[in-house]
């Protein structure tokens, strides 16, 4: 057997039963092809892909460009029946999703309008909870469809950032998303992958952090999918260290910067690490902030995929791992690195450079500063003004855990907590629990927890502490929330004639914990109020049936913390 020349200490695969439909890339399963039509009738332009690094989350979808106009035909990709029918506040919007007899899902988000069938069901359900927001499941046998039937119109609801169409295929049994493009539903695209960098990092410490020793390796394109380092010498390596890799694929010159389907990594022929964005978790997306260098991302807005993984990172895109992607060479000699990264439709770059090994120069790990958590166990911590709980599953590596109380900023009820820094994920949320200072009784029900980097926390006061569940560290403070959120109308005053109107609008927004609710009434019976948040834009559309005559209309906006503003009118229709 050939003598690799490094460690293989604690080996994970995590490999399938490879079957790839498309000798150059690899997948777990085989795919239906032409089974699924594009649900548009255009030609299939993509804005975004599927596993795209977004800020909190890996892209669920493809993005399908809907030549900026909202109001575009949206058809079944295949026959099945709606299982699940959504309006959302911000996220997907309205949303349809179809199960189809094949065992997959497609779902169908930022939708304008549902056809009228849908509509019919999401009215009937919003006048019965009376609220905007619902989330409706269906019986197959509620809303049949045919292949390519008509289902409603592509628009920019929810946290839509432009007119197009969010598509999905997911795996019907466990919700988990999948490569759409690997049912043959391609985007044109003849271009390889682009690598951007390369980052090394030392891992000799006991943790990744922001202190963590890292550095950027400048590369140059040399042909057609080939690159290599701008340094022509060996990379100087010791002990253990790790490396990750900026990249991103175009479909065409100039175009977006999209996801790539595949990362390897080799070192003398061995491979080291493979992700592939295959399929997706939606339950572990957030682990986003993991895969990624963090700190380097929040510094510098620069996403490096690292090639090693936390012990904490419940991420399973990565299809082989050696010794969790920490590379540890027993040898004082050259070696060869290689990253390869593919596309969906194959095309393929690759990276080849040099590392030159000296163990006896290792560092030693870098001494604690605070107290040590580990990331696979609970954890509390308090003092007189502070508590903090935080459970297993919370930290995607053990922590160098600093705090520090800070003086009382204006306006606050408490001391500043600065527990430890914005530079460290978290995967799920823990309890943070803040003492008050001079918090008068009658404000009490107003107090929240607020964050010198994001805001309003939220949270409650309870037993003499304000508590909050969040996902952040940061610089804490308990301040309150006394006013109420605004409203203001765009075509609607009092006394008006709205006859030739098909809607009233208004403009609303809060200035501090955010709009809890919103409702709208006239004559004293509740009516559907619309809201696009990003725009802030709250509107109501007349029911022909409503009756000429007078009428008098109130909308009642609330916020987080129960402030509440009022605004009526009478109008004539």
């Amino acid at each position: 057997m050939k003598k690799l020349g490094f460690l293989l200490l604690g080996v994970v695969s995590t490999l399938f039963n490879i079957k790839a439909q498309n000798k150059n890339i690899i997948a777990s399963r085989n795919y239906p092809q032409g089974y699924f039509r594009n649900p548009l009738n255009i030609a299939m332009d993509a804005s975004g892909t599927f596993a795209e690094l977004r800020s909190t989350h890996f892209h669920g979808g493809d993005d399908y460009r809907t030549q900026q106009k909202i109001g575009l035909p949206l058809h079944a990709a295949a026959e099945g029946f709606v299982s699940r029918v959504r309006v959302q506040i911000g996220g997907g919007g309205n949303a349809v999703y179809i199960d189809h007899p094949n065992g997959y899902t497609t779902a169908y988000l930022h939708m304008d309008s549902f056809n009228v069938q849908l509509t019919q069901i999401v009215r009937a359900e919003q006048y019965k909870q009376q609220r905007f927001d619902v989330d409706i499941t269906l019986s197959p046998d509620q809303v049949k469809l045919t292949k390519g039937q008509f289902i409603g119109n592509a628009g920019n609801t929810g946290g839509s950032g432009g007119p197009h169409l969010h598509f999905e295929i997911r795996d019907t049994k466990t919700q988990h998303p999948l490569n759409p493009q690997l049912f043959g539903l391609r985007f044109a695209d003849k271009f390889n992958p682009t690598i951007n960098s390369v980052m090394i990092y030392e891992l000799n410490d006991k943790l990744f952090n922001e202190f963590t020793p890292r550095k950027t390796l400048a590369v140059k394109s040399i042909g057609a999918g080939r690159y290599s380092l701008t340094q022509a010498t060996p990379i100087p390596v010791s002990g253990k260290f790790g490396l990750g890799i900026n990249t991103i694929d175009r479909h065409r010159a100039g175009g977006f910067q999209n996801g790539v389907y595949s990362i390897e990594l080799f070192v003398d022929g061995q491979v080291i690490s493979s992700v592939v964005f295959e399929e997706l978790d939606f339950n572990t997306t957030r682990a986003i902030h993991s895969y990624i260098d963090y700190p380097h991302w929040k510094r510098t807005k620069a996403k490096v995929q690292k090639s090693f993984k936390d012990p904490g990172n419940p991420l399973e895109i990565f299809k082989t791992l050696t010794n969790n992607g920490v590379i540890e060479l027993t040898e004082n000699k050259v070696y060869n690195v290689k990253y390869v990264v593919k596309d969906v439709a194959g095309n393929c770059s690759e990276l080849d450079f040099k590392v030159a090994n000296n163990s006896i120069a290792a560092k030693a790990a870098v001494p604690l500063k605070g107290k040590m958590l580990e990331y696979n166990t609970n954890h509390t911590f308090s003092t007189e003004s502070i508590k903090l709980e935080i459970p297993n599953g919370v930290l995607y590596d053990n922590l160098d855990f600093v705090y520090e109380e800070a003086t009382q900023l204006p306006n606050a009820y408490s001391a500043l907590h600065k527990v430890h820094n914005t530079l460290t994920p978290l995967f799920s949320s823990y309890s943070l629990s803040i003492k008050p200072t001079n918090l008068p009784p009658l404000l009490e029900s107003k107090a929240l927890i607020a964050s010198t980097d994001g805001g309003a926390e939220g949270g409650k006061f309870e037993k003499g502490w304000v508590i909050v569940n969040t996902r952040n560290f940061g610089n804490f403070y308990v301040a309150v929330d006394t006013i109420a959120p605004t409203i203001t109308p765009r075509n609607l005053v009092n006394g008006k004639n709205v006859a030739t109107q098909s809607k009233i609008d208004f403009t609303i927004s809060d200035n501090f914990s955010g709009i809890q609710s919103f409702n709208g009434y006239i004559d004293d019976k509740w009516v559907l109020m619309e809201y696009d948040s990003k725009n802030r834009h709250l509107w109501h559309r007349f029911d022909p049936s409503l009756s000429k005559g007078e009428h008098i209309f109130k909308l009642i906006v609330k916020d987080w913390k129960d402030n509440e503003r009022v605004y009526e009118a009478r109008f004539t229709k």
